[in-house]
């Protein structure tokens, strides 16, 4: 036992170390970096024959950043921090112009594996612990070559190093959800990334909303992976003078403009040098962002001349000096220091990808999924159709009852899963940005993780109102309905991920689902008899349509009589609502309904491959 504990503490040490210093320095170097955009319409009848003016958002950008070194950018609100830093870090879509290299060679899925990028906004599930999130992290995204327990070690390593130890088994929580603090769970965003020992790590505003001790916090933790000779490239707005001063680097936008670039320390000597110098002491930080905003102790200057003279100067004072640092750099010693190493593009086998998502998704869901709200209204609807239709034995009540049950269980499940990809968007865009798994893992493991609730609740509205209904009681006729309709309800569902995943906004698929579930539900079979022939189409790709049909195969076969007046008898298949959709032909419908499970299902995995990936 004591050789254990011996081994697991060596361990943990080793981890530990890691995490001291990086496998791979980079050094990052950019120059002229252009970044246009083309401006989108507004408005339906916007027919102008002149052409559209491409917007250039980053104009020109020149610099390079050295391991152990750390570099801030600031600016104002719209002058293009985020956009370069999402450009440095290989996930900008568009017409970027210029050259980025890491260590003298352009962005590849080696170097995805040495970069960590931590987004504004902390995008984290809720209702995981800061443990899970970070040992699910460790699973996915730590190589296949390190076993389960290696991964947990380094996920407690990163724990232990930014200082989340107090706080490892509380909930991260969300607006609505009480968790932990805001600046802990910016170090939980930072320790996903830190997980791969990155070499070279962005952050955008990781000090956004939190107050100045923790935000000196955040900077101290960042200032100390420096030192193991990462590259640290972050966006900052309005940084204290103590965090100012722990920069190697500052560069200073202005509408896309560079107005200087070069250390921290000397950014003030600088701009007195060429004339500008506040009358006060003051926040260093303060007086560039007044600068890049052309504001003036003296009012009578014109913001977009100061601007204009800003920019003037750094093109005659200051881009040579940083050219010529560029020149300096020698590319093939680090060349020679590169990982020669071939990498694959994942770090895991597709099945660990696929449990690890399960597993992940059942925890963080479970709370919704089982949710005593969605249990009650499908308890409530069933016992109420049940007394409806208590022991109907009326033909038409029966009919009634199966086109319910293709109605409800169309538009229950279509609702639900709706919701499911736009409400993800943002985790997958960042995870799949990250290289972290494989689309097929993630959609596959969703699908499967979806399935009890899906196929559970149906299973418990036919239980109740079958019975109580007073329908067939023979076996082969309860699970030929019951079977029936959960097939209808995959169908349904699959139509739901569909919409969701083209649309992505939560209202307008709403909308959509709405029309296209009516437009079924009235195409069925039930409410109109006899479709003229130019709309009679809808039916052959109604769920509904080809549902009611096996429902009413499952209580009716051909032949069967029903008393349709005093002691008079008639065939079943002769009844108006019956006769409408057919009784026969029962392969055609389940054949129909398999397709369409396959097709909305392969519609939603084709949409997402649209999400998270970079356009060139």
């Amino acid at each position: 036992m004591e050789e254990e504990m011996a081994d697991i503490q060596i361990t943990q040490l080793e981890t530990a170390a890691i995490f001291k210093k990086t496998n791979l320095p980079v050094t990052l170097k950019f120059e002229n970096v252009v970044y246009k955009i083309k401006p989108k319409k507004e408005g339906l009848f916007n027919s102008s024959s002149k052409p559209e003016e491409e917007k250039i958002i980053l104009k020109g950008i020149t610099g390079i950043v050295f391991p152990g070194e750390m570099l801030a950018m600031l600016g104002p609100s719209g002058s293009g921090k985020t956009t370069l830093l999402t450009g440095l870090g290989g996930r900008l879509s568009g017409r970027l112009a210029g050259s980025i290299t890491y260590n003298g060679k352009p962005f590849t899925n080696a170097m995805k594996r040495y970069t960590g990028f931590v987004t504004q906004d902390d995008i984290l599930y809720p209702h995981l612990t800061v443990t899970e999130t970070l040992v699910f992290t460790a699973l996915l995204r730590l190589p296949k070559t390190l076993s389960h327990e290696e991964k947990v070690v380094h996920a407690e390593a990163v724990i232990s190093q930014l200082g989340l130890t107090k706080c490892k088994d509380s909930i991260i929580g969300g607006p609505l959800l009480r968790g932990i603090s805001g600046g802990e769970r910016k170090r939980v965003s930072i320790g996903q990334e830190m997980l791969i020992n990155p070499s070279l790590l962005f952050l955008d505003e990781p000090t956004s909303g939190l107050d100045s001790t923790t935000a000196q916090k955040i900077v101290s933790t960042l200032w100390e992976l420096v030192k193991g000779g990462r590259t640290i490239v972050m966006t900052i707005h309005q940084p204290s003078s103590r965090l100012f001063y722990m920069f190697h680097k500052v560069l200073l936008l202005s509408e896309g403009n560079p107005l200087y670039f070069g250390r921290g320390e000397d950014a003030m000597g600088y701009f007195s040098s060429i004339g500008y110098s506040p009358l006060v002491a003051m926040n260093p930080s303060d007086f560039l962002l007044d600068l890049a905003n052309g504001v003036l102790d003296d009012p009578q200057e014109d913001q977009a001349s100061v601007k204009q003279t800003l920019v003037t100067a750094f093109k005659t004072d200051l881009l040579d000096s940083v050219k010529e640092e560029l020149r300096k750099f020698d590319d093939q010693q680090v060349h020679e220091k590169s990982h020669k190493g071939k990498f694959s593009q994942w770090s895991n086998t597709w099945w660990q990808q696929f449990s690890v998502l399960f597993r992940r998704g059942m925890k963080e869901r479970k709370h919704e999924s089982f949710s005593g709200l969605k249990i009650g209204q499908v308890l409530v609807v069933a016992f109420l159709c049940g007394l409806l239709w208590w022991q109907s034995k009326d033909i038409q009540d029966q009919i009634g009852l199966m086109f319910f049950y293709s109605g409800f269980w169309g538009f229950y499940p279509l609702f639900q899963a709706i919701f499911t990809f736009p409400q993800e968007r943002m985790m997958l865009e960042k995870e799949r940005s990250s290289g972290m798994y494989r689309l097929s893992s993630y959609f596959m493991s969703r699908t499967v993780g979806d399935l009890p609730m899906e196929l559970v609740l149906p299973t418990i509205f036919v239980i109740i109102t079958y019975w109580i209904a007073g329908l067939k009681p023979f076996a082969l006729n309860f699970f030929s309905t019951l079977f029936t309709l959960l097939f209808s309800v995959l169908v349904s569902h699959g139509l739901g991920l569909a919409l969701g995943a083209l649309v992505m906004d939560q209202k307008s698929a709403t909308i959509l689902g709405s029309v296209i579930m009516l437009s079924f539900t009235l195409a069925g079979g039930y409410y109109v008899h006899h479709v003229p022939s130019f709309i009679a189409w809808i039916k052959y790709i109604s769920i509904s349509q080809y549902t009611f049909k096996l429902l009413i195969g499952s209580q009716f076969e051909a032949g069967e009589t029903y008393t349709c007046g005093i002691n008079t008898t008639c065939y079943v298949e002769d009844f108006p609502a019956i006769k409408s959709v057919g009784i026969g032909d029962k392969a055609i419908s389940v054949v129909a309904l398999a397709i369409m499970l396959v097709a909305y299902r392969l519609l939603a995995y084709v949409a997402l491959m649209r999400i998270g990936v970079t356009k060139k």
